[in-house]
């Protein structure tokens, strides 16, 4: 111990209690900077894609840029267009004009996808608010989303769709699960999806 502490006074010693010192506040500043930072800049790039593609596409004869435009014009058009489909098209109109767009080939798969995917994240039919355990073998789990009981469609009898979304990514994988491996949570399902997409690092509140 007297050695430790006579070698501590030592110039070399004050050096590597200095660095330690400025790399555990370099950790530090980092736990705060880079959630921040990460969530600002994918977000910035995301609107200044929007908004560059915008300006581009409907304000390119315009001699100059104008900031924002284009959010701005996407927002008004779609509130307009939300508009005219709940007021003013009768509902076999649309439903004419979907038809039509999912018997073309090939923009039936694109166009169905993706309006099941908006459905289920803010439409009427929101498919990712049942959150699951589903036990996979055992002693090991997984947290997923209940999309869809009745596989009956598809010549497929007792299971049930269950998507896992991937840790840190916007993807995810949909298997098919017998019912008695899942277990419904009792958990906000957007406080589920954090802790998924978070590799379980985010804390959830029980709803009971």
């Amino acid at each position: 111990m007297v050695l430790y502490i006579v070698k501590c006074y030592n110039q070399p010693c004050k050096q590597v209690h200095f660095m330690k010192t400025v790399i555990n506040y370099f950790f530090r500043g980092l736990v705060f900077a880079f959630p921040l930072f990460a969530t600002f800049y994918i977000i910035s790039v995301t609107v200044n894609w929007i908004d560059d593609s915008l300006n581009s596409l409907i304000f390119g004869w315009l001699p100059f840029d104008v900031p924002g435009l284009g959010i701005v014009t996407a927002f008004f058009l779609i509130v307009i267009l939300g508009y005219f489909v709940t007021r003013a098209f009768t509902s076999s109109l649309l439903s004419y004009f979907e038809r039509l767009l999912e018997r073309t080939p090939f923009v039936k798969i694109i166009y169905t996808a993706f309006k099941d995917l908006t459905e289920a994240f803010v439409g009427e039919k929101k498919r990712f608010n049942r959150p699951a355990v589903v036990k996979l073998t055992d002693g090991v789990d997984r947290i997923g989303f209940i999309t869809e009981e009745n596989l009956t469609d598809f010549n497929i009898q007792n299971r049930i769709a269950v998507y896992f979304p991937h840790s840190y990514n916007f993807s995810g994988n949909l298997y098919l699960v017998d019912p008695e491996f899942v277990t419904p949570l009792d958990v906000d399902p957007s406080d589920a999806l954090k802790f998924a997409v978070s590799a379980g690092v985010t804390n959830i509140n029980s709803t009971q």
